[in-house]
């Protein structure tokens, strides 16, 4: 009996911390999306679905650097986590989103990064066109 009720809590658990993300279809999700493409999963291929123009370019620049280069259960991959910081509308076709991530690697210190995100409005929906990094 107890594993039915640890099975039903971990179902709503689960259902509270994906109820939490913003709608895939929006700005902000279409954002953060890309982000967990990018940097949480370091699936660049999945990010660059997320992306058009510059953005695109950046991506596709980056799959590029890393061809050859194996990215798998095996590689030490950091422990990623992020936050909104800042959210700027211009007008109603584009948004900024401003987020601070904190990245931690096994057996070395944690830092922090900035991450301004551009998405704007296409045919296709909401698109990542920009995005930078800046140090903590």
């Amino acid at each position: 009996m107890s594993l039915s009720v640890a099975a039903r809590l971990a179902l709503v658990l689960a259902s509270v911390v994906l109820g939490c993300r913003p709608d895939p279809s929006t700005p902000r999700g279409t954002a953060e999306r890309f982000l967990d493409a990018h940097f949480v999963h370091i699936d660049l291929p999945a990010a660059l679905e997320f992306t058009a123009g510059l953005a695109r370019h950046k991506v596709e620049d980056e799959i590029r650097l890393v061809a050859g280069q194996a990215i798998d259960e095996t590689t030490r991959k950091p422990s990623v986590h992020y936050r909104l910081l800042e959210e700027r509308p211009d007008g109603e076709q584009a948004v900024s989103f401003l987020y601070r991530g904190n990245i931690a690697v096994e057996d070395a210190e944690s830092f922090e990064r900035r991450w301004l995100v551009t998405v704007r409005r296409d045919e296709g929906g909401w698109r990542v066109t920009n995005y930078q990094e800046f140090g903590g």
